[in-house]
């Protein structure tokens, strides 16, 4: 019987009395068909070493073990580490390590994989209260990750994977699809977790372009400016600058000037950019020697 198996996964719980924290995000899956779907969607075999986190009573951890080369899962609950001791301790491949994923040092981590040579993929189901923070700190650890598949609250998933000119475009979606290519696999919903959420969940698959969509002369500027030009959406480019860079006559002057080269008008909101062109507003504010 599968660890996800309603009936297995309410039994290893009350054997060992494990009751849920709200402060850690708790959702245990209990579909093993969608646990299934999951690994599929993200194409494990014997050549992939596999970061999970959060792996709670070790449900994806199972499927992920039987494909993976090798399954290194972040829990930060040491609770769980007996049970998944239990679950799990018949796998060879599987290392579970008890550290806050936010705090690891990854690339330290990676080297410890048997074979830290072959592609690394991160499959989890991602704490929704930290998912921002978890995948951000990823994306800069350093590692090149080929893929994430990730579950997450469908509303994040869309800001995620969000086009320009859409009300989930922001801030976020730039941040990731700069370095990965991002589309929704598929939804999930919430009936299908102990205990259950309040709203449903989306699977994310993330892969790493070859080279960041754009290029850029200086990426954390580049952040910065995206970061400034969503931070109060409501507001026109040109007022969200002025409240990034000041507001004297000087800057005001050099903006104009910058707007120009990019091509973008002042009027314009922030959701109205793609990529490439925060990319050249970005590179013309240096320019002119905003920064």
């Amino acid at each position: 019987m599968r660890i996800s198996d309603m009936t297995r996964t309410r039994a290893i719980l009350e054997r060992h009395g494990f009751t849920f924290k709200k402060s850690f995000g708790q959702n245990f899956l209990t579909d093993g068909n969608i646990l299934a779907k999951i690994v599929e969607t993200a194409e494990i075999d014997e050549k992939v070493n596999v970061i999970e986190i959060g792996p709670g009573i070790g449900a994806l951890t199972e499927f992920l073990a039987e494909k993976a080369a090798e399954v290194m899962a972040f829990e930060i609950d040491d609770r769980l580490l007996p049970i998944l001791s239990e679950t799990l301790g018949h796998f060879d491949n599987v290392r579970v390590v008890n550290e806050d994923i936010l705090k690891a040092d990854l690339k330290s981590r990676i080297n410890e994989f048997k074979q830290p040579d072959l592609p690394i993929k991160v499959v989890a189901n991602l704490p929704y209260y930290i998912t921002t923070p978890i995948l951000m700190h990823l994306l800069e650890s350093g590692v090149a990750f080929s893929e994430f598949v990730v579950m997450m609250q469908k509303e994040v998933a869309d800001r995620i994977s969000a086009h320009p000119k859409t009300k989930a475009y922001g801030s976020l979606s730039i941040a990731v699809q700069y370095f990965m290519e991002a589309k929704v696999a598929f939804i999930v919903p919430r009936t299908v977790f102990v205990p259950a959420p309040n709203v449903d969940s989306a699977i994310l698959k993330m892969t790493r372009r070859a080279e960041p969509l754009v290029f850029v002369k200086d990426e954390d500027f580049f952040f910065k400016v995206t970061k400034a030009a969503f931070a109060q959406r409501r507001k026109t480019l040109w007022n969200n600058l002025l409240a990034l860079f000041g507001k004297s006559d000087e800057v005001k002057e050099k903006l104009t000037q910058a707007l120009k080269k990019a091509g973008i008008a002042a009027t314009a909101r922030g959701e109205a950019l793609s990529i490439e062109e925060f990319g050249c507003l970005a590179d013309a504010l240096l320019e002119q020697g905003l920064s």
